[in-house]
């Protein structure tokens, strides 16, 4: 845990991912808490904008017969369809005016679980000259873990907000074990309270 306050800046970076409604209580991949990250991500965005950070949301957007899709013979129910209430954002996640939204996972072959594959997100991060990214949103075990991975990987200091966070847990434990492997590339923790000013 950081255990300080978190000087924030404008190379400062939140990313939200895939905070929409398939993957929250009453979607066809709801993570059990995904309510609570939805009002949590808010205060965390609001405090990253009152602070002069950015603030950047994913968006799962699939084309129909998604390759991810079991009717496809993928792993998953069809889910976030572009332009179906369930690509839309959790109705309770208010970003700042000034957020950017990040679509992915449009090409119908690339299952796109980090915000990072099948975007332009490094890019816009990069002309924006952030330098830090803090991570939260859905899934822990899935679209988070691959787009904190890809984060390390592609340099950025990164940090995981764990508070924020929510696990699919198709096997028990699975949200953990993602948090390990998080930390092991690299990735530091911390909470809400943690970057409140």
């Amino acid at each position: 845990m950081w255990g300080s306050k978190v000087n924030l800046t404008a190379q400062d970076a939140l990313v939200i991912v895939d905070v929409q409604n398939d993957f929250c209580p009453g979607g066809p991949l709801a993570v059990a808490t995904g309510d609570e990250v939805a009002r949590t991500m808010t205060r965390v965005a609001l405090a990253f904008n009152q602070q002069g950070a950015r603030v950047y949301a994913t968006q799962d957007w699939h084309p129909a017969g998604h390759s991810s899709f079991q009717e496809s013979g993928g792993p998953w129910p069809p889910h976030c369809v572009q332009g179906s209430q369930g690509a839309e954002f959790h109705p309770e996640l208010n970003l700042p005016f000034d957020h950017e939204i990040i679509k992915k996972g449009n090409d119908l072959s690339v299952d796109a679980y980090s915000g990072f594959l099948d975007s332009n997100l490094e890019e816009r991060l990069k002309a924006a000259g952030v330098t830090r990214v803090f991570v939260g949103g859905l899934a822990t075990d899935y679209c988070v873990l691959n787009t904190v991975l890809d984060a390390c990987r592609i340099g950025f200091e990164t940090y995981l907000v764990s508070d924020a966070i929510g696990a699919v847990d198709v096997h028990l434990g699975d949200g953990e074990r993602a948090i390990e492997a998080m930390v092991g590339a690299g990735a530091k923790t911390i909470t809400l309270d943690d970057t409140v000013a």
